[in-house]
């Protein structure tokens, strides 16, 4: 008899965004005729950067030709993207990163998840709440939790993030080893500041614990003060992997790319209490199971740390950020409390209402699609998430729409 993980029968059956999904498909066989504006998905719209397609087109001719061709390359990643990363994402920030600290792979969500690998699973884990998805749902898959009880799984400590304190979570009370912070928050757009992530460094470094850093939003950060790469905290290299993706700030849902950085001070322990290094654990892990990101894909990165690249990037994420505005300003006007919208691509939206009814009433009567909160953590309840990746036209559009039922 085969039997399965057993850890995967305390997950919720279906994933946030196929529940999603499955309404909509519900509701297009009843109103087939009805133009639906999507803003929950955080799937980008906007086509890619010219810089890359130019890149990824030579890239293509380079292997069509027996001279240019390329196979298998690099486990890590080809070095010409990983330096242009390690001096344009980091050491132009202070940040002292080396290419060989980096790890080019097919997308941020798979590296959160396949991290797990490289740990017990007796670890505490401090996951913020509401959180994407995926970090709760990979520990759960590896056996750190028990069952759930009441939307939160036992043996996780969850952190709060409401409006009383601002949408960041707070210092535990109690030791954990693994801590996961995301900035700009996914889904509640707030960054932290400078002052927070030093704390939490500096609690981490005292405890002797990992924090797992997604930054796949950072090139949405428009104030100067605010970091970009928890590398730019002093101690953090010892204490912290950090997470970034291509997908939303230049387009590459589709094209995958992203990269993990893993420094070579980084230290976990063995279960004898020796020291091992988190760089070469997981240089181990990608030699056995990776075969690299393709070779188009990474030269269309690479495009992106050129001057004309990065102004192209920039434009892109600063039509998103427009949008949000946007929707910030025009939920605001409709009375309705948001955090988000400024150095991020998503608003979080207190409805004051049981989430998935306001996502019912928005898709019944409007036509519009969001994310409902409570999908994201029992503090997201009452919240919904809308996603500004769509056109200003559509994003002004469905605030008509929302506006007229919500009036």
């Amino acid at each position: 008899m085969i039997r399965a993980n057993p850890h995967y029968q305390k997950l919720n059956t279906d994933y946030l965004f196929s529940e999603i999904a499955q309404r909509i498909q519900a509701f297009q066989a009843r109103r087939p005729d009805t133009a639906l504006i999507h803003l929950g998905l955080g799937d980008v719209t906007g086509p890619l950067p010219a810089a890359c397609i130019r890149a990824l087109h030579a890239a293509v001719d380079e292997l069509s030709c027996r001279d240019g061709f390329r196979g298998y390359g690099p486990e890590q990643g080809y070095g010409f993207l990983r330096e242009a990363i390690a001096q344009h994402d980091f050491r132009v920030r202070g940040a002292p990163i080396c290419a060989d600290e980096i790890f080019i792979s097919e997308g941020t969500k798979v590296d959160i998840g396949n991290i797990q690998a490289l740990f017990a699973t007796d670890l505490r884990v401090a996951i913020p709440d509401p959180v994407y998805p995926v970090y709760v749902d990979t520990n759960v898959m590896a056996g750190r939790t028990g069952p759930a009880t009441g939307g939160r799984y036992s043996g996780l400590s969850y952190l709060p993030c409401t409006a009383a304190n601002g949408f960041v979570p707070e210092i535990p009370d109690t030791p954990v080893d693994l801590i996961y912070l995301c900035s700009p928050n996914n889904p509640t757009g707030v960054a932290l500041r400078r002052e927070q992530l030093q704390a939490w460094v500096d609690h981490a470094r005292a405890h002797q614990a990992l924090i797992l850093f997604d930054a796949a939003y950072e090139a949405f950060i428009r104030d100067s003060s605010l970091p970009h790469s928890i590398y730019e905290i002093p101690g953090a290299r010892e204490v912290a992997i950090e997470f970034r993706s291509y997908s939303k700030t230049a387009g590459f849902t589709g094209v995958r790319c992203a990269y993990t950085v893993v420094p070579k001070d980084c230290i976990v322990r063995h279960l004898d209490g020796t020291p091992a290094s988190a760089h070469a654990l997981w240089r181990r892990r990608h030699q056995t199971r990776s075969n690299g990101v393709s070779y188009f894909a990474q030269r269309a990165a690479q495009a992106l740390y050129t001057p004309e690249g990065r102004r192209q990037a920039r434009a892109l994420c600063d039509q998103y950020l427009a949008n949000a505005r946007t929707l910030r300003t025009g939920f605001q006007q409709l009375g309705l409390p948001c955090t988000g919208g400024e150095h991020s691509p998503y608003v979080w939206i207190d409805t004051g209402q049981d989430a998935w009814a306001f996502f019912d009433l928005l898709l019944d009567q409007a036509g519009i699609v969001c994310t409902p909160g409570s999908g994201f953590g029992r503090c997201g309840q009452r919240h919904i998430r809308l996603s500004a990746f769509n056109s200003a036209e559509n994003t002004a559009e469905a605030l008509e729409r929302i506006a007229q039922v919500l009036a």
